[in-house]
Order: structure tokens, then C-alpha cells, then sequence
């Protein structure tokens, strides 16, 4: 036995080493595969005395301590796995019973028939929604629900710009018209309506950032990448408003506009359309690219947004700067106002954004 040997006198310890390691891992073997076969604290200290070591007894016994409970937590997960696989092993046998006494039963015994189908088929489901429950939710929530089906469809395709489009914004005054922002160095004006691109500015001798609307006057406020924000005006008169064609219509039309060729421009593109190239007011100081412009509430001032990490108040009437928004520590990428209050918001790559109060008669 292993506290035999544990025993033994020192002389012979050397000798029954390896012996001593063998049992007392056939020992835990078995303790593994039975849990009332547990040997006590004292007796695997005892069992563990012949051998050579330097700690303390107490040591060597609170170490022998904490093995056991582990190698207990381990026995506890072992037979928890054993009585699952038992339980998937009968939850299957059942199914494959249950299959087999349907297809073989008595016709005439509707109800057992039935009543054996219904238990399949519940044992079947809860085996399934183990492992489909999460993957089902997500299905279902992209799934219409009865009677509120979604209709979306292209209505207008807006071609004429040559580059990317970096914003767009619609005009609150009448006649109501859409205006974009492109990195060809022009803004377009376009009806609504009809997809017909009524005016262009090109005074801008770089890409065109953003354009924002009076909001009383026919005017626009474009900012751009060489370094200034034009104000202009322009005056423009919409088409006649054509009857909405029908969905066959629009199905050929897209048909057609893809069977063209990419230097092809119908006659909605800006080579026809009328030209303005002087701004009415320039509005200079920045250092940097100007990303952004807006209109303040009652539209007689303007402020700009730029990469020189400053943002610029200005009068419209005389195009002179009224005051510098500094504090970014790096390049302004946004800037907005409030439309019934004197606020403006900057935002920046530094992370943050700022709101800046002009209602204090100090600023």
C-alpha cells in the first residue's frame, strides 16, 4: 500500500521513488472514475513522507489540500459532462423511437399517431433552438411584419458633376431647388422635380466643400478648398412639372441609363445650362482649407469652418471679419448654427466639439 511505503526508512527512500510516483498516479486514475474512493488529507501526506523534500510539513500538507479540491472540481465537471452526453443519448433515442413507432403503429390510431408526431417534433425544436435562438432573432428583426410592408424606390438620378460630391442642401426660399457641392471646382443648382440642373458657379479655383442657402434671399454661401468662402446670388425659374411617370417607366429608364456610355450626358447635364463665375462678396483670412459655411439666423452674418483649426465670424454686407473662433488644437472638420438662435457648433479632430453663444453682447 502507498502509506506502507510512505514508512519506509530514508535509507531505502531513493530506491522507491518511482514506485511511490506510479501509485499515487494509479491512485488518482481511480479517485478520478469514483467519487467515494477518497483518500484523506493525512493519508496523502503520509503517503507523500518518504520522499525528499525541503519545505515544512504544514506547507506540504496545505499544498496537498488545494490539489485535492482541484482534482475534486475536475471530478465534478467530468461526471456533470458524463450526465449530459447521457441525457443527448436518450433525448435521441427517444426521437429515433418515437419516429419508429409512427411509421409502424396502427393506422388506426389517429390520435396516438398524432399525439407521438407533436412530442417528436417538440423534443426536435428545443434541440434546434439550442444552437438557432440567437441566429433566429436576428433573421426575424429584418423580416417585414404583415401588412406594413416598406415601398422605396429611385425616383431621380442627378447627373453633371465631373468629381465627388461633398454636400448638397435645399434652398428655403422660393422656387425651392437643390444645390451640390463638388470636388470639380463647381456648385450645381438643380430642380427637384425634374433632375434638370438649372445654373452652375464655378468662381472657385478649388474643390467646392460645402454651399448652405439664405434663408429669405436667393443667395448661396459656398466654402472651398483654395482658402475662401463666396457668397453669390443667382436667379433661376424652375421647367413646367412633369406628370410622375409609372414604375415600367422608371424600370426602362434605368435601363437605358445603363446601357449608356460613361462621356455620355443627356440633356439634364450642366453643358447647356447658364454660368456664374464672380462671386458677390469673398470672404479671405483663412489659412487652410475652408470645410464648412452657414448662415446665422437672420442671414447677415456668416461663419466658416477651416483646417487652420479657426473658425471665422463675418459680415455679409461688407465681407469683413468680425471675429476668430479659436481653441482647436487641430483641424476643424464641421461647423453649424442654429436656425432661431445665435449658436454656432465647430467640430474637430482633436475629438471634441465646441458651442459657441453669439446672444452675449461681450463676443
Amino acid at each position: 500500500m502507498p502509506v506502507e511505503g510512505g514508512s519506509s526508512s530514508g535509507s531505502t527512500s531513493a530506491t522507491r521513488h518511482p514506485k511511490q510516483k506510479r501509485k499515487a498516479h494509479s491512485l488518482s486514475i481511480r479517485r478520478t472514475n469514483s467519487t467515494e474512493d477518497r483518500l484523506p488529507g493525512i493519508l496523502r501526506g503520509d503517503m507523500l513522507e518518504g520522499q525528499d523534500s525541503k519545505l515544512p510539513h504544514s506547507l506540504r500538507n496545505n499544498l496537498l489540500e488545494l490539489f485535492g479540491q482541484i482534482e475534486r472540481e475536475f471530478e465534478n465537471l467530468y461526471i456533470e459532462n458524463l450526465e449530459l452526453r447521457r441525457e443527448i443519448e436518450s433525448l435521441n433515442d427517444r426521437l429515433t423511437g418515437d419516429g419508429q413507432a409512427v411509421d409502424g403503429g396502427d393506422p388506426t390510431k389517429g390520435a396516438l399517431k398524432a399525439k407521438a408526431s407533436h412530442s417528436t417534433s417538440q423534443l426536435s425544436q428545443k434541440l434546434k433552438t439550442t444552437y438557432k435562438a440567437s441566429t433566429s432573432k436576428i433573421v426575424s428583426s429584418f423580416k417585414a411584419t404583415t401588412g406594413s410592408r416598406a415601398l422605396c424606390q429611385l425616383l431621380k438620378e442627378y447627373v453633371g458633376h465631373r468629381d465627388g460630391i461633398w454636400d448638397l442642401s435645399v434652398s428655403r426660399t422660393q422656387p425651392v431647388v437643390l444645390g451640390t457641392a463638388s470636388a470639380d471646382h463647381s456648385a450645381l443648382l438643380w430642380s427637384i422635380e425634374t433632375g434638370k440642373c438649372l445654373l452652375r458657379y464655378a468662381g472657385h479655383a478649388g474643390s467646392v466643400n460645402s454651399i448652405k442657402f439664405h434663408p429669405t434671399e436667393q443667395m448661396a454661401l459656398t466654402a472651398s478648398g483654395d482658402q475662401t468662402a463666396h457668397i453669390w446670388r443667382y436667379m433661376v425659374q424652375l421647367p413646367a412639372p412633369q406628370p410622375p411617370p409609372d414604375v415600367s417607366a422608371l424600370c426602362d429608364d434605368d435601363q437605358d441609363s445603363s446601357d449608356r456610355e460613361e462621356g455620355e450626358v443627356d440633356g439634364d447635364g450642366p453643358c447647356e445650362v447658364p454660368t456664374i463665375r464672380v462671386a458677390t462678396a469673398t470672404l479671405k483670412s483663412h489659412q487652410g482649407v475652408v470645410i464648412a459655411a452657414d448662415w446665422l439666423v437672420g442671414g447677415r452674418q456668416v461663419v466658416t469652418a477651416s483646417w487652420d483649426r479657426a473658425a471665422n465670424l463675418y459680415e455679409v454686407e461688407t465681407s469683413e471679419l468680425v471675429h476668430a473662433l479659436t481653441g482647436h488644437d487641430q483641424e476643424l472638420t464641421h461647423c453649424c448654427t442654429h436656425p432661431t438662435q445665435r449658436l454656432v457648433v465647430t467640430s474637430s479632430r482633436d475629438t471634441t466639439f465646441r458651442l459657441w453663444d453669439f446672444r452675449d453682447p461681450s463676443i
